[in-house]
């Protein structure tokens, strides 16, 4: 079966988050598939397989870690989908079963993608104690960013703060069930973002993740209070960097970017 590679939330190889695809017959033992994402060892392996006419997807999809199941993945859902167009297996607007409900990922005419993902509810939380020895920074608010994300969202002072982490991963792990989202105001918007941040997930074999769709679902909501604006972009600060487009739209938020493929191969396991 084939194999890929691919850069998601970037339009350059070797940026953004990169996320393996296989499109299989159906779905093997999960054994195998989390052997293999394993085996591929990046942030998310995307294993999708097509669905019978007639029902309210396309495609069935799942996500792996490393060591574990996701429950929902952004990058790797806009690396399937940009696989699915690009290979002639699909085209216009493509429909996801996934245990996050149906996703719709629709391709747009500049080449991006656009995802349109349930928005994260946001739980005002108090700050925990140790938490900001853990990070590294002293948060000024936190919020709990409810069961399909699964971390804990902390505001930091400016934007130099963020870029300037250095967490003590271990303890971070003990503070949300899968991690911490640290994020700032940008601090020049002339820059083409509007806010920044970093992602730190330990808990699902994560150190830090490159570029996070998931995270906008919590992150869109938050700074678009705060910013007074449905639309922003958010640039995730991490060694290899990516811009997500936001847009808020009530209970569901729209993710836009682009994606690149670099590798592709035979899996014979």
């Amino acid at each position: 079966m084939r194999i890929r590679i691919v850069d998601a939330f970037t339009d350059r190889p070797f940026a953004g988050n990169p996320a393996g695809v296989l499109l299989l017959d159906g779905f093997p033992e999960d054994d195998w598939l989390q052997n293999v994402a394993m085996e591929v060892n990046h942030a998310e392996t995307a294993f999708a397989h097509r669905l019978p006419e007639g029902g309210e997807a396309d495609w069935a999809l799942r996500w792996f870690t490393p060591v574990a199941e996701v429950a929902m993945c952004g990058h790797a859902t806009l690396a399937t989908a940009h696989v699915l167009h690009s290979i002639g297996t699909h085209e216009g607007p493509v429909r996801f079963a996934t245990r996050s409900g149906v996703l719709v990922a629709t391709p747009r005419e500049d080449g991006s993608i656009t995802l349109d993902f349930p928005t994260a509810p946001l739980t005002r939380a108090e700050i925990p104690d140790g938490v900001a020895q853990a990070l590294g920074a002293e948060p000024l608010v936190a919020f709990d960013t409810g069961p399909n994300v699964g971390d804990l969202l902390l505001e930091l002072a400016d934007e130099k703060t963020v870029h300037a982490l250095t967490p003590d991963l271990k303890s971070l792990g003990a503070y949300s069930e899968r991690g911490i989202i640290a994020t700032a105001r940008a601090e020049d918007p002339a820059r083409g973002y509007d806010f920044v941040s970093r992602c730190f997930f330990p808990n699902v074999g994560i150190d830090e993740d490159p570029v996070t769709g998931s995270a906008h679902t919590a992150l869109a909501p938050f700074w678009s209070e705060r910013l007074g604006r449905p639309g922003l972009t958010g640039l995730q600060a991490s060694r290899r960097s990516g811009r997500v487009r936001t847009e808020l739209r009530g209970d569901r938020t729209l993710l836009s970017g682009r994606a690149v493929t670099v590798i592709e191969g035979e899996l014979i396991a």
